[in-house]
């Protein structure tokens, strides 16, 4: 059959198909089940208007079972089993979370995960926001948007395998064809050598400890103070990101000292996908220039409906650029912020494409997903692949609530 015919009859079959369903429902609503007559047509027709609607969620409430509750049931139902040799599954409780857990591959990625959880949604977001306000500032700020925005149009595989070549390796004598290591070659070890590979990533290192740092201090300032203790709940939630801050200040000492330390290689072509830890940061490269234009337009949206009369009394009262936008700006726009943020977050949680094309979770580079696909697809260890897709969702499952909060509560 010719593809055309075949796309025109699927259409039809589809388009037919809602509006038969939707027809023939509602008469047999309103003759058959509660018809409009007799002693209590008043009464019949209060029910039909009460069952309508879920007359006509039902259609997509049976698809989101369908293709969204069903899997998640079906996972759990895996990940608490055991695949048999012969066929057939047996119960096994939490043997494999247990499994899983004392396995150092799983916390390999959990750590990775973390990382690229802090790293990419700030600098993506960061990134995006400093696009958005320039951008708007210059006559040829649609074109720069367009150049930012267009590795969104770019699959995670394509774009890995363009800064794969970025990061390509040749034999020592070779020319490079990788951008980087043709960069790398030119060092020397002498002054610029040191300033741009130590002093400036020391100096970055340590401003993004004390960022995390302020931001710790932030958390716990409330806990500090002699007035009304907040609620536990909201306690064990600023507690748990003042941990997580000391954490991330813990890495970025042990990443200052390390380089402080390091006896760099000049004059040698690296393999950059291979030096582990950093080859993480590498990694992340890739999904912070895809994320940047996404948030570029976001928060350019925002940015411009941001009321001109707080500027101008703003301007009026003497303050600088950086005055206007730091502290009149981007309170107003925090929500939507946020809302990048989370956005982005939840991408994170899910990123496997880049990982698998670029590292395949070698040299210290395994993140969930990728651990997940290698024991489901690989392993053929259904149990410990499922219970690995069960802490992807309990990651991501308290961002998404608090999307939905967020975006129940701007409506009201």
């Amino acid at each position: 059959m010719n593809p055309a015919l075949q796309g025109l009859i699927t259409i039809i079959v589809g388009v037919g198909g809602c509006v038969g369903y939707f027809y023939f429902s509602n008469v047999f609503l309103d003759k058959v089940l509660f018809p409009a007559k007799g002693p209590h047509a008043g009464r019949n027709i209060n029910r039909a208007n009460m069952v309508r609607p879920w007359l006509f969620l039902a259609p997509a409430l049976v698809a989101l079972g369908l293709y969204l509750a069903y899997p998640v049931v079906e996972t759990l139902r895996l990940s608490l089993t055991e695949r048999l040799p012969g066929g057939g599954f047996a119960f096994v409780g939490a043997d494999n979370y247990t499994k899983m857990f004392a396995e150092p591959k799983f916390w390999e990625a959990l750590h990775n995960n973390l990382l690229w959880l802090i790293v990419v949604p700030a600098a993506s977001t960061a990134f995006g926001l400093l696009a958005a306000q320039l951008s708007d500032r210059i006559r040829w700020g649609n074109l720069a948007k367009s150049l930012i925005f267009m590795p969104m149009a770019i699959s995670f595989v394509g774009a890995a395998v363009i800064w794969k070549l970025v990061y390509d390796t040749r034999p020592a004598g070779q020319e490079q064809i990788g951008v980087l290591n043709a960069v790398w070659l030119a060092f020397d070890g002498g002054p610029m050598s040191v300033l741009l590979l130590k002093i400036v990533p020391v100096l970055l290192i340590a401003l993004f400890a004390a960022g995390v740092g302020f931001a710790g201090f932030l958390l716990i300032r409330p806990l500090l103070g002699a007035g009304r203790k907040p609620s536990p709940a909201f306690t064990a939630l600023r507690l748990s990101g003042a941990v997580v801050a000391a954490f991330f200040i813990y890495e970025s000492l042990s990443g200052i000292l390390g380089l402080v330390r390091a006896d760099l290689p000049y004059g040698q072509p690296q393999t950059w996908l291979t030096i582990p830890f950093w080859n993480n940061f590498f990694l992340m490269v890739v999904l912070i220039w895809i994320q940047t234009g996404f948030a570029m337009v976001i928060l350019s949206a925002a940015l411009r409906g941001v009321p001109e009369d707080t500027i101008e009394a703003a301007i009026v009262d003497g303050a600088n650029p950086f005055q206007i936008f730091f502290q009149i700006k981007v309170p107003q726009i925090m929500g939507t912020i946020v809302v990048v943020w989370t956005t982005i977050t939840i991408v994170v949680l899910k990123v496997f494409d880049i990982v698998y094309a670029m590292s395949n979770g070698q040299w210290e580079t395994q993140v969930l997903a990728n651990y997940m696909y290698d024991k489901l697809f690989r392993a053929n260890d259904w149990g410990v692949g499922s219970a690995a897709a069960m802490i992807i969702m309990l990651l991501v499952t308290p961002i998404l609530i608090w999307n939905v909060y967020n975006a129940r509560k701007e409506m009201r």
